[in-house]
């Protein structure tokens, strides 16, 4: 199992680094991946920067990324990254192979959007940014922090990012893993 950590220009920091982090503290293999228009020259870093001007250097190309079903692509949110994300036509034919498989998808703040424009949130409770309701086109909209419907998982905002990290976590290794690992971070319950 794997994660895949989508990064556009312009995503929310907070929600990428936070959720990268918490996987690999629970030995997840995580990787960030650079969503864009085009490829860097070849051996040239793929740096991502994020809406706060914070400069990322990603693992991977988009085009690098062949998920199985048992892993786990993530979707941070944030301006203009979640507008990005959505104009990636390699990104979308991605996302709707990886759900067929019933593939872990998790997805926070706008960029539950992503996914939803693409109706593969149809049937199911999602919780976005408010404001991105509408766009998550068949679902049932929830307000909670973190809502988890089968293996997608999504969460609201910058604030929410450590409860959907460790929401990512007890999705993939089952709850006790996650409650051990909050725990070891000193998280307040």
């Amino acid at each position: 199992m794997k994660a895949y950590v989508m990064l556009a220009e312009g995503f929310e920091e907070i929600e990428a680094l936070t959720v990268v982090d918490v996987l690999r503290r629970a030995k997840v293999e995580t990787a960030t991946v650079a969503v864009g228009p085009l490829p860097p020259a070849h051996g040239a870093p793929r740096i991502v920067t994020g809406s706060h001007g914070v400069p990322v250097v990603a693992d991977v190309g988009l085009e690098g990324v062949r998920p199985a079903a048992e892993d786990l692509l993530v979707l941070p949110g944030g301006m203009p990254g979640t507008k990005h994300l959505q104009e990636s036509p390699l990104l979308a034919a991605m996302l709707e192979h990886h759900r067929a498989a019933d593939g872990w998808l998790g997805a926070i703040c706008a960029a539950p959007s992503v996914p939803g424009r693409l109706g593969l949130l149809r049937g199911r409770r999602a919780t976005s940014f408010p404001g991105y309701e509408a766009e998550l086109l068949g679902a049932s909209h929830a307000t909670e922090p973190v809502v988890r419907d089968g293996r997608i998982v999504t969460s609201r905002g910058a604030g929410t990012a450590l409860a959907f990290a460790l929401a990512l976590v007890a999705a993939l290794q089952g709850q006790p893993a996650a409650d051990a690992l909050s725990a070891s971070m000193q998280v307040p319950q």
